[in-house]
């Protein structure tokens, strides 16, 4: 279940996605969390305005949460995130040893809002987290944020 404090963290993630949007990306954004409650780190995505289809926020925590923080640390960890993590991320994350993670929207519910305004499917499966890392503890979606997500990704693609 997605408690009050993860929700609080999860509406962190949306006014990232928000700020991604507003920049010209697409909206996503992530928030890294310590055991003890401190947010150690946030990034949103990067995709469109660095060239790069692999500049997910996701990515990049578990990149920098490799190079600054100890295994037992990250273990510890909890990762929010806006949409729930595509196969690459989810891949990298159990890599890296990253804990829990908890998202607001799942790819279900992506695929399907993207559907309904014409976008080509995405050139990766759409796979839920626990089909690509087993192991990971993963909780969403978070249902009172789905509207305002749905609509930061209409917003994106230029649709009212």
């Amino acid at each position: 279940m997605v408690s009050d404090v993860d929700l609080g963290h999860l509406r962190r993630c949306v006014e990232l996605a928000a700020e991604s949007v507003d920049g010209g990306d697409e909206p996503f954004g992530s928030v890294l969390v310590a055991e003890d409650g401190t947010v150690l780190n946030e990034d949103h995505n990067h995709e469109t305005t660095m060239g790069d289809n692999t500049r997910h926020p996701e990515f990049e925590l578990a990149r920098w949460a490799a190079a600054n923080m100890t295994p037992e640390e990250r273990a510890a960890a909890t990762v929010y995130t806006s949409g729930e993590h595509c196969p690459m991320c989810a891949a990298a994350h159990a890599w890296v040893g990253l804990g829990r993670i908890v998202y607001a929207s799942s790819s279900r519910q992506l695929v399907a809002w993207l559907t309904e305004i014409g976008v080509p499917p995405a050139p990766v499966a759409p796979l839920p987290i626990t089909e690509v890392a087993p192991g990971l503890p993963v909780e969403g979606p978070a249902p009172e944020l789905a509207e305002e997500i749905r609509a930061l990704h209409r917003r994106f693609r230029g649709v009212a």
